[in-house]
């Protein structure tokens, strides 16, 4: 999804105002500074900082698609050397291992829905099997 680029309303207004007052006298100078000429430069460079912005959005957005597309093909490749290695060596060798695979004998297979017992908790289940739970405390008793 491209980047929202900006419109400013402050600028629009400010362009109307100047059309209007051009109107009026074309090189109005109310003093302190406040004359259509700076009034006109201010615009210009407004709306010259917006369509930078804008551009820079574009590219921005240019730069993410080329990047999210390279970052495709490293995914693609990586999987495919993977393979190779699989390939030339097999599944079960220490060198698709290296290469960042699980070796077929490494594998642990667990029933369908169940996720194997972790180390984290066996000793629950040591403790319940000697009479404790939590293991601290001793079960109760009757």
């Amino acid at each position: 999804m491209a980047r929202r680029k900006r419109t400013s309303q402050v600028l629009e207004k400010a362009a109307r105002r100047a059309a209007g007052i051009t109107s009026i006298a074309p090189n109005l100078d109310v003093g302190n500074g406040l004359s259509l000429s700076a009034f006109s430069t201010l615009i210009d460079t407004m709306r010259t900082r917006e369509n930078l912005y804008n551009t820079a959005l574009s590219n921005l957005d240019k730069l993410y698609h080329e990047m999210l597309e390279t970052e495709r093909e490293l995914a693609d490749m990586a999987e495919h050397m993977l393979l190779g290695v699989a390939t030339q060596y097999g599944k079960s060798s220490v060198e698709y291992g290296m290469a960042g695979g699980v070796p077929k004998n490494q594998r642990h297979k667990g029933l369908r829905g169940e996720s194997p017992v972790r180390s984290s908790q066996q000793p629950e289940f040591i403790a319940s099997v000697n009479g404790k739970q939590n293991g601290n405390k001793p079960a109760a008793t009757s």
